[in-house]
């Protein structure tokens, strides 16, 4: 049995908890915010959240994480089985975590917890999610899914990432930038969400942000 620890408004736990779901792995989940207690640290070493425990141990990072889980249960693969379409499924993971997901990031502070971001990292932040989110559109195929015509990694990672960016963006911005730069992305938002458990992981998230802005 694994153990999923964070919160239920984390883009890195839903992404985390939606792929342990589509494998069909047995797991329960264990509301564990990110700090700096000593408890935490000797189980996340940063005090990060989502991480989980697993029989041999604890394991965070959430691309880690479910690198392991496909290791650990091949039942119900999430990856492509040939090496380049591998490797093109984590390129594409990368590419959005580091150069879209981190940067939106940068708005977070003001989009959800009501922190002030200046008007000169608000224009730098939109450069670069302008290229960053380009640069995507490139690597996508929505045919129907990212990377292809088979759902994947891809997908569990897209779908709550591209999300959190657009409600970011539009919020910020009063344009939501993923559905300006990537045609058709909406559609497949919409496909994406009719997937069962899609629709168990953001019926949660939406519960939890319902708490959190309700606790503010």
């Amino acid at each position: 049995m694994i153990t999923l620890y964070g919160v239920a408004i984390s883009n890195y736990y839903n992404k985390v908890k939606f792929a342990l779901m589509e494998k069909d792995i047995a797991f329960i989940e264990e509301f564990t915010p990110p700090s700096q207690s000593e408890e935490l640290l000797l189980r996340s070493p940063l005090g990060k959240v989502p991480f989980i425990k697993t029989s041999d141990g604890y394991l965070s990072e959430s691309q880690a994480i479910l690198e392991y889980l496909e290791d650990a249960f091949p039942e119900h693969p999430l990856y492509p089985a040939d090496a380049y379409e591998r490797g093109k499924c984590r390129e594409f993971i990368q590419h959005l975590e580091l150069n879209v997901e981190l940067i939106a990031r940068r708005l977070y502070g003001e989009f959800l917890f009501g922190n002030t971001v200046s008007a000169e990292t608000k224009d730098e932040v939109r450069a670069k999610l302008d290229t960053g989110l380009k640069g995507l559109a490139k690597l996508l195929k929505l045919s129907p899914y990212a990377l292809g015509d088979r759902f994947s990694t891809a997908d569990i990672v897209a779908w709550p990432h591209l999300q959190l960016v657009g409600f970011a963006t539009q919020n910020i911005y009063g344009e939501n930038l993923v559905n300006t730069h990537i045609p058709g992305i909406e559609a497949y938002i919409q496909l994406i969400e009719s997937r069962p458990h899609a629709q168990i992981v953001g019926a949660d998230r939406a519960k939890a942000l319902e708490a959190f802005f309700r606790n503010k």
